[in-house]
């Protein structure tokens, strides 16, 4: 197949879901793990489609999600200072800090930016050498390079009054880290392929082989996640946990080595926060000590603000794929698109907010007579 509207043909997924039903046996609880094949499956029904006997458990994978309240606070703070710029993408603006968000902030006077690309402020910055410009750098190993490549260019052009507030994490880590909680119900992932399309698959076989799950790299059309569905559900009915490609159009087993050499000059791992999950060890970027000069917390002084989350919002169970969106009780009531209490209802990959949007607003009647 060649074309994007192949890869939402009914018949090839009718056919894909008899084989799913024909090869199901056993109940089975299968994480997708990236914010935007949540939104594919929610928009096309997938979940309901599949067999009873499979669940499908949404992951972490929003990277407005899971950016921490305190580094929302940090950007607030960073963003209200008088001379500074502040550029982000669009969807930043409205997930809450601990009291506003950066739309208040731009209605309270301060200059703050929708740009598509980190180059774009550094542009800005190139164009006004009298003030200083913040990109808000967050995401997954999808994001980072762009960003990682500006920080670079900033530094090869001499542009000084450029800084990235930075919130990069990453996936295999925080795999790990949903295994080892003693609430993990998890018995497969679907693996995101725009992350495998850069960092390659190599970090995926060790995991699947210490946890025994499998791991099926998966794109985001309709076909793709029938058939990342298909391949892990056989895999369990056998009893394997391996590493499988789906996704060969755009994953290759080495992913982007240009990409992943501006990674390992520009960042440095490091331990991370999760928004609603907490610190994971070695599970996120920052800048290396060559590119510390264009480091934003340190720049601004910002690096020690720590905050409380929301008493109501279970956003963070929902991020680890322990309840569904509509178990939570401020779901469609106090918590909404037009006022949110977390991040996930904000984010255009956030589950929450995918719930809201195609109309999964009740609970199921087997949960809600439990």
């Amino acid at each position: 197949m060649k074309y994007l509207d192949e890869f939402s043909n009914p018949d090839l997924a009718a056919k894909l879901l008899d084989q799913i039903r024909a090869v199901t046996t056993r109940r089975w609880a299968i994480m997708e793990v990236c914010g935007g094949q949540t939104h594919s499956i929610i928009r096309h029904g997938i979940d309901q489609l599949l067999p009873n006997e499979i669940e499908m458990i949404h992951g972490p994978g929003c990277p407005v999600c899971v950016t921490p309240l305190e580094v929302i606070d940090k950007a607030l703070a960073i963003a209200a200072r008088p001379g500074v710029i502040f550029c982000s993408f669009g969807d930043m603006l409205r997930v809450p800090g601990s009291s506003k968000d950066l739309f208040h902030v731009k209605s309270e006077g301060g200059d703050v930016r929708v740009v598509y690309s980190p180059l774009d402020a550094l542009n800005i910055a190139r164009d006004n050498p009298d003030r200083q410009v913040v990109f808000f750098g967050i995401g997954f190993e999808t994001t980072a390079p762009a960003n990682a490549m500006t920080v670079y260019q900033a530094k090869r052009l001499g542009i000084e009054n450029f800084s990235l507030l930075v919130s990069h994490v990453l996936v295999p880590p925080a795999i790990a880290a949903i295994m080892e909680s003693p609430s993990c119900r998890v018995q497969a992932f679907l693996a995101a392929g725009h992350v495998c399309s850069v960092m390659g698959t190599e970090e995926y076989p060790p995991l699947a082989a210490k946890y025994k799950v499998p791991m099926v790299v998966t794109g985001f059309e309709p076909l793709d996640i029938l058939e990342g569905i298909r391949r892990t559900v056989i895999q369990l009915e056998a009893g394997k946990f391996e590493l499988e490609n789906a996704y060969p159009r755009a994953v290759q087993a080495a992913g982007n080595p240009a990409a992943r050499a501006m990674l390992r000059d520009v960042f440095d791992v490091t331990d991370r926060a999760w928004r609603g999950i907490g610190m994971i060890p070695q599970s996120g970027w920052k800048l290396s000590e060559r590119y510390q000069d264009y480091d934003a917390e340190l720049r601004y002084s910002v690096s020690d603000m720590h905050t409380d989350e929301s008493s109501i919002c279970r956003s963070g169970e929902v991020l680890q794929g322990l309840i569904k969106p509509h178990e939570c009780a401020a779901f469609g009531k106090e918590c909404t698109p037009r006022n949110p209490l977390g991040a996930t209802m904000v984010s255009s990959e956030g589950a929450c907010a995918a719930y809201y949007l195609y109309r999964r607003l009740d609970l199921p009647a087997e949960v809600a007579h439990a």
